[in-house]
């Protein structure tokens, strides 16, 4: 018997790399932003505002985000 390719099944192996890769993107963040004195609140916002939550209250531009 060959030995096996997948970690899960074919079909969610891709998945659950996403769901990984999220997780460690957002645990980065957020300890990023906590060491620059941000709380995860604070961070939370700041990401819905500049990514537009969603597609909701999407009206500014570029120049409107703060850096």
């Amino acid at each position: 018997m060959p030995p096996q390719t997948h970690i899960i099944s074919r079909t969610l192996d891709p998945i659950f790399a996403i769901f990984v890769g999220l997780g460690a993107a957002t645990t980065r963040i957020n300890r990023e932003e906590k060491e620059a004195g941000r709380s995860t609140k604070e961070t939370v916002d700041n990401g819905l505002r500049q990514g537009g939550g969603g597609g909701v209250g999407m009206t500014g531009s570029m120049a409107d985000i703060e850096v």
